[in-house]
Order: structure tokens, then sequence, then C-alpha cells
């Protein structure tokens, strides 16, 4: 299902999906075709399912004219910490 499908649909509200197929363009992921999941009316719970979503499965408004995500890298160190004696 296109994004444009759901907005259609369920117009003005929370959805639940699981991306199919995307597509990224520098450190943007576009959204390219989805499964709806269920729509969410409460904001709270919409809030509270992204919040615990992963393997793909996102939480929108479908008041977004696209969907999309910035990608983001995180950065830290690794490894053995050297001491001086």
């Amino acid at each position: 299902m296109q994004w444009e499908e759901v907005r259609t649909i369920y117009p003005d509200q929370y959805v639940k999906l699981q991306i199919l197929t995307s597509h990224t363009d520098g450190n943007i992921k576009f959204v390219d075709e989805v499964a709806l999941i269920r729509a969410i009316q409460d904001p709270k719970e919409a809030t509270r399912e992204l919040l615990s979503a992963k393997d793909g499965v996102i939480v929108s408004h479908t008041s977004n004219n696209e969907l999309k995500i910035e990608l983001r890298t995180l950065r830290g160190l690794r490894g053995v910490v050297q001491h001086e004696n």
C-alpha cells in the first residue's frame, strides 16, 4: 500500500505501519510501500507504540505529506580504555 492510499483511507489519524520497501537518499529514508497494522486514535497510545516499535515498524500521522525517516548514526567510543601507570 502506498502512503497516499493510507492517508486517503485514514485521514487525520495516527497509523502503525510495517515498512515493506524503502530507499535512501543521503541521510533520509523514504518509505515507498507499507502494510497497515492498525489505526490509533489516542495520541498517547501512538507515542507508546512509536517508542516500542522495532524491525521496520513505524507510527506516523496521516497529516504528513511524505513518509520519511531521518537516519542518524550513533557515535561513541569502543574498545579498551588504557590507563597510565
